[in-house]
């Protein structure tokens, strides 16, 4: 309740700084013709943020989900305490001016870092902390569309990675304690959906909306993932931060609803008031021909996310949730808006709109049941439960089958060797320490066999290291031996001769993770491991497995409410 009552203010606080920006920013637009004012104040935006991060937070912001995912998986779900606001500056200033990305993300951060110094301060464990971070999460996304399911399932899908119940009833708390703070200091959704109930002819259309958004997906994840690693890269900063956003202002004048999250444009055609999206254009001398708006909208699909993409890498703080709601809005848009023109049949604009959303967001995100839940609690009904199923379902198994894994995970994945499975998180639970066994034997290996028998005689263990002033020469294995013990010629023979050098060695600095991943490669029980170039013991596969266990079972004691 603690973690979701400041989440909740969060959102409230982030959701109102925003808005009054976007505000302002319009109604200077509104007295200059062709709203040329657009060129500059998305770069004034951008270049503020840059200055706030790089002069007064030091550089210490932690950007983007992909980090949180780090610091669960690394940092034992551990966040600097600087990001409880600095998510909340930087992003206001970007969104606020016109920067077109979205605050979602912003948010999630912040809440993430909200429960990870909550649980700091009690001095929790590291799997309460990671709790207590996606209660903080829930919190926020509830907060931010008014939806506590959904905030639940998004830290589920996306962070945890697992629903049980034991973790679903915090985070319900947490979550329902967000939304009541939001409808209680700020009310004003970010946009409200009108829809109404599904018809069967209608369904083919659904069909075909949930192939085109798991192909839009894909692309949303290929263009986003290349554009937030950065536009102008061999500029300094803050030229990258004007140039990037001058070229988003250009880009902007051409299409308006690009200006910030867009869904101030969204809600005006979710009105029914399509023609607003082309009125503000420096192209709308040319677009009164329907067949021309039906164009305009195509080209709003492939560019939001184009546009958030130089926001983010010219330096900008936001994420591509916001844009991916607006490009499976204007898919939907583009779909129902082109069947209608040919006078066929008559589908609900607004029902493809909300429909177009979820199947967007399933494929980007990978979470089918946030994208469901989300769209039919902003509904404020389940009139479209089966459509939003169909379609987030198709666009998922579409965009899993091209891009195995989300937009966060890709590049933890092949970048940084970090993966989203649940047992990589609890070895890496495990400090290495814990199961390397420094009661070894060592041996030079100038010794001879006759000496090195006594030695064996007296041990139970089965491998030796050879040792030359602390270094690691190599390690003698026992089922070698045994295969010379009883030679005949034995009388010259020293511990070099039965020495082997050993598959792989383990540095003192690596994750218990990859070493379990050695050990699979190799089919080997022990290797030895090495600390500064100086050997400090054996690390064992058994030993590995029977910590794994216990921190197996630990979990789930502590996931339990009601086993203390």
């Amino acid at each position: 309740m603690v973690v979701g009552l400041i989440g909740g203010l969060a959102a409230v606080a982030l959701k109102f700084l925003v808005h009054l920006m976007e505000d302002i920013s319009r109604n200077i637009s509104s007295h200059l013709p062709y709203h040329f004012i657009y060129v500059f104040l998305p770069a004034l935006g951008i270049l503020l943020t840059v200055v706030y991060i790089h002069l007064v937070n030091r550089d210490k912001i932690q950007r983007g989900i992909g980090n949180i995912l780090v610091s669960i998986k690394r940092n034992r779900s551990n966040i600097k305490v600087n990001n409880v606001y600095s998510h909340l500056i930087s992003s206001s200033l970007t969104v606020g001016f016109g920067g077109s990305s979205g605050l979602e993300a912003p948010i999630v951060c912040t809440g993430a870092a909200i429960g990870s110094n909550t649980g700091k301060f009690f001095k929790l464990s590291s799997y309460e902390k990671t709790l207590l971070l996606a209660a903080g999460t829930s919190a926020g996304i509830a907060a931010v569309f008014n939806s506590p399911i959904a905030g639940v399932l998004f830290s589920l899908e996306l962070l945890i990675g697992e629903i049980t119940i034991p973790t679903f009833i915090p985070l319900l708390i947490a979550s329902a304690t967000g939304v009541v703070v939001s409808k209680a200091l700020y009310s004003k959704q970010l946009f409200h959906l009108v829809t109404e109930g599904w018809a069967m002819e209608a369904l083919p259309f659904y069909i075909l909306l949930g192939l085109l958004a798991g192909c839009t997906s894909v692309y949303i994840s290929t263009v986003a993932g290349k554009l937030e690693k950065g536009i102008f890269v061999k500029q300094n900063r803050y030229v990258r931060a004007v140039a990037g956003g001058l070229l988003l202002g250009i880009i902007i004048l051409l299409f308006p609803p690009l200006f910030g999250e867009g869904y101030y444009y969204l809600q005006q055609i979710l009105n029914g008031n399509i023609q607003v999206i082309t009125q503000q254009s420096l192209l709308n001398p040319w677009l009164h021909h329907p067949v021309a708006v039906l164009g305009f909208i195509a080209l709003l699909v492939f560019m939001k996310i184009v546009a958030a993409g130089i926001t983010i890498g010219a330096g900008g703080n936001g994420g591509t949730f916001a844009p991916t709601m607006f490009t499976g809005a204007f898919l939907g848009l583009f779909l129902a808006y082109g069947i209608n023109l040919t006078g066929l049949v008559h589908l609900s604009t607004g029902n493809f709109i909300a429909v177009g959303m979820a199947g967007a967001l399933s494929g980007v995100l990978h979470a089918p049941l946030t994208a469901i839940f989300l769209i039919a609690e902003i509904t404020g009904g389940y009139v479209l439960f089966i459509p939003l199923m169909i379609v987030s379902a198709i666009s998922y198994i579409m965009s899993r089958y091209f891009t195995p894994h989300n937009m966060y995970w890709h590049d933890l994945v092949h970048e940084r060797n970090i993966h989203p499975d649940h047992d990589d998180d609890m070895l890496d639970a495990i400090a290495i320490d814990s199961v390397i066994n420094t009661s070894y034997v060592a041996v030079n290996k100038n010794r001879s066999v006759k000496e090195f028998y006594k030695i064996l005689s007296e041990t139970q263990s089965n491998i030796f290291a050879v040792l030359d002033e602390g270094a690691l020469d190599g390690v003698v294995l026992v089922d070698e031996v045994r295969r010379q013990l009883f030679l005949d010629d034995m009388e010259n023979v020293t511990v070099a001769d039965l020495m082997t050098v050993p598959p792989a060695i383990i540095d003192y600095g690596q994750s218990v993770n990859s070493v379990m991943r050695i050990f699979d490669q190799l089919d080997v029980w022990q290797l030895p491991v090495v600390k500064d170039g100086r050997f400090v013991g054996f690390i064992s596969k058994s030993a590995l497995l029977a910590k794994y266990r216990e921190v197996f079972i630990s979990q789930h004691k502590q996931a339990d409410l009601f086993s203390h």
